[in-house]
């Protein structure tokens, strides 16, 4: 029988490859524009900025246990914010991204001290129709935004004075900001405020007798993942430099819970995983499907919950599982 010691170990020597993998695949990652052409370079940047959404959801689906339908709204106040300022007062980094990472997180906080006082499928519809009305804002106010037909004519961000316009430049700028956001979030998981939102999603009732308060580390979660989730939307605005308001609509929304359950809600590097299949099936094969990638989305979506129920990130751990040792 497999003893708590058995588990620490196969952690612990989980350890070492997870983090020899991951600095192979941030080296990966780097070397991108030098051997791969500019519009596959553009989609994998695309997919790190998807990433960055479904890493940030993941915060409060997996690790608070708070699943959200409107998620894509701070995505999109982001994208805006760093437009509007782009184009208005400066295109230099980083102050259009930090524009961007607090406006999510002050949308965030405004909608979030409501919306964490509820939970389950409460939580899920409140913050369905708080997305819903952050859309109609942004299709009606059209001096902002552009309404229906965006915001369009963004200038190149621009880093120590000169604009990023090669794909190759404006992709090395998205991992950069990539791997920032996701350290945050790691660095958050790990840390004993991640244990407490943990415990929250096991067990409330437990952490409120135990002088918790539940509503105030919700609340933290809820503004930390709006902010990292404006930070990708102002990301989105530097390599598309285009906005519209199909960004923070409810498919945005529901592309990034996808990407969460099928990588592995919990894991922050499953999601990742995840965001990289749903971008893959809707901007590289949905066309060459004529146009039935949501159909394929929607099977893999069965398949995973069917076969893979902690998602594809479950698959490590099945791998490195040892068997327990015999008796003597």
């Amino acid at each position: 029988m497999s003893t708590p010691a058995d588990a620490e170990t196969v952690t612990t020597r989980t350890r070492p490859v997870g983090a020899a993998i991951g600095l192979l695949v941030v080296v990966g990652l780097a070397l991108v524009p030098l051997f791969v052409a500019p519009y596959e370079t553009t989609i994998i940047g695309r997919i790190l900025i998807f990433a960055l959404l479904a890493v940030s959801l993941d915060l409060l689906v997996g690790i608070t246990g708070l699943p959200s339908l409107g998620h894509a709204a701070y995505f999109g106040i982001g994208a805006y914010t760093a437009g509007w300022l782009t184009i208005n007062v400066t295109a230099e980094a980083p102050i259009p991204l930090l524009a961007a990472a607090g406006a999510g997180a002050l949308a965030a906080a405004a909608t979030g001290w409501l919306a964490v006082r509820s939970g389950g499928i409460f939580f899920l519809m409140l913050t369905l129709a708080i997305g819903e009305l952050i859309f109609q804002l942004a299709q009606s106010w059209e001096s902002v935004t552009g309404g229906s037909n965006g915001l369009y004519g963004i200038p190149a961000v621009q880093l120590a004075g000169s604009p990023l316009v090669l794909a190759g430049l404006r992709y090395w700028y998205v991992l950069a900001v990539f791997l920032i956001g996701y350290a945050v979030l790691r660095l958050v998981s790990a840390s004993p405020f991640g244990a407490v939102l943990r415990g929250i999603r096991d067990n409330e009732p437990r952490m409120r007798s135990l002088g918790y308060s539940p509503f105030r580390y919700k609340l933290v979660a809820f503004v930390l993942a709006g902010a990292v989730a404006g930070l990708a939307g102002g990301l989105l605005t530097a390599q598309q430099r285009l906005v519209t308001t199909a960004d923070l609509g409810f498919t945005t929304a529901a592309l990034a819970l996808l990407a969460v359950v099928i990588g592995g809600a919990g894991t922050l590097w499953g999601p990742c995983l995840g965001a990289a299949l749903v971008v893959l099936i809707r901007d590289a094969l949905g066309p060459r499907l004529d146009g039935h990638g949501p159909l394929v989305l929607g099977l893999v979506f069965i398949l995973t919950v069917y076969l893979l129920p902690r998602g594809f990130a479950g698959l490590a751990g099945l791998r490195f599982r040892r068997r327990p040792a015999e008796p003597a």
